[in-house]
């Protein structure tokens, strides 16, 4: 199944994507609704599914499949992690802790793009993509998604959507050097869509060790930039979950990103490999096409820079220990 959220005209719409049609949930369901009933009852409603509701979705414009809970995006692909710390911090190497755990970051989910949105970066000399498959969050009886060993975290996967996670290198490079961060080259914008596919339709591209084994294509202006399997991550989307849930919770609407695919899933990690900006940053006009086998193609622009007000660098204070 195909789970989306439209506008047509002055209207959203949220439901299923038929072959070519959009079609309303049965009982006016919302997908934030239909992902705390679950996977099992989200079947159950496209059994009641009347194609005869149903609109072109040529005639639609597709926004983004969820309006999420929260946003986790990990940095699980070792050759993307190879690639740019080279990049953005100099020097090409894989620490030993990132072998110990999936790292992640929490992002801005009220700064989510829908399909063909255009993206508003801040100032910038260093603008990239990152292409990334995501898990949306569904609700499993009973569980209360904490604490949540990986054979149960995996069916807590209600289904799977592409991400761009827009980055400004430049402002990034400057955050992480204080040790804390990505912030503000990251949280401008990222990209979700065109749609969620529910997690049993991807189960024949699941190997054996539980790897998702599909295709990731992306392209600028027309050019393929990179591509790899998404398999070639260091931990199955399960473990990503089940992480995530340690000493926490997930919940129906999360986002989980898998972070940046390797072999050329941004242009940090080719800049690092190339030893300089090639290919050049996305620069306004420039169109980020990403296809992943089994889900869809997510298109983005790149739309004119948003200079913000500015603020003043930090005082030294004199650190005294009472008022004066």
């Amino acid at each position: 199944m195909r789970i989306a959220r439209w506008a047509d005209g002055a209207d959203v719409g949220e439901g299923f994507v038929v072959d070519d049609l959009v079609v309303p949930f049965p009982d006016g369901l919302t997908v934030a609704q239909v992902l705390h009933q679950g996977l099992d009852a989200a079947h159950a409603l496209y059994a009641r599914t009347d194609g005869d509701t149903g609109v072109a979705l040529s005639d639609v414009r597709l926004l983004t499949p969820v309006v999420p809970a929260s946003v986790r995006d990990f940095v699980a692909f070792e050759e993307h992690v190879e690639g740019v710390s080279a990049g953005v911090e100099g020097k090409s190497e894989v620490v030993p802790e990132w072998y110990q755990a999936p790292t992640f970051y929490f992002t801005n989910p009220h700064t989510i793009l829908g399909p063909g949105d255009p993206v508003a970066p801040p100032e910038t000399a260093r603008l990239d993509f990152e292409l990334e498959v995501a898990v949306v969050i569904g609700a499993v009886a009973g569980s209360d998604g904490t604490n949540l060993p990986a054979d149960a975290a995996a069916s807590h996967i209600f289904g799977y959507t592409v991400m761009n996670d827009w980055s400004a290198r430049d402002l990034q490079a400057r955050e992480m050097k204080v040790r804390l961060g990505p912030a503000k080259g990251k949280d401008f914008g990222m990209s979700l869509g065109p749609w969620i596919v529910t997690a049993d339709e991807l189960e024949p591209f699941l190997d054996d060790d539980g790897f998702l084994a599909v295709r990731a294509e992306v392209f600028v202006n027309g050019e393929l930039i990179g591509h790899d399997l998404v398999s070639n991550m260091g931990w199955p989307f399960g473990e990503l979950v089940a992480y995530a849930s340690r000493n926490s919770r997930v919940v129906p609407g999360d986002v989980l990103g898998s972070g940046t695919v390797g072999n050329g899933g941004c242009l940090g990690e080719l800049w690092g490999r190339n030893g300089g900006l090639t290919p050049p940053p996305l620069a306004e006009g420039d169109e980020v096409r990403m296809v992943v086998e089994g889900i869809g193609e997510l298109v983005g622009s790149v739309g004119a820079i948003v200079p913000a007000p500015a603020l003043p660098a930090a005082r030294t204070r004199s650190r005294a220990r009472a008022r004066a």
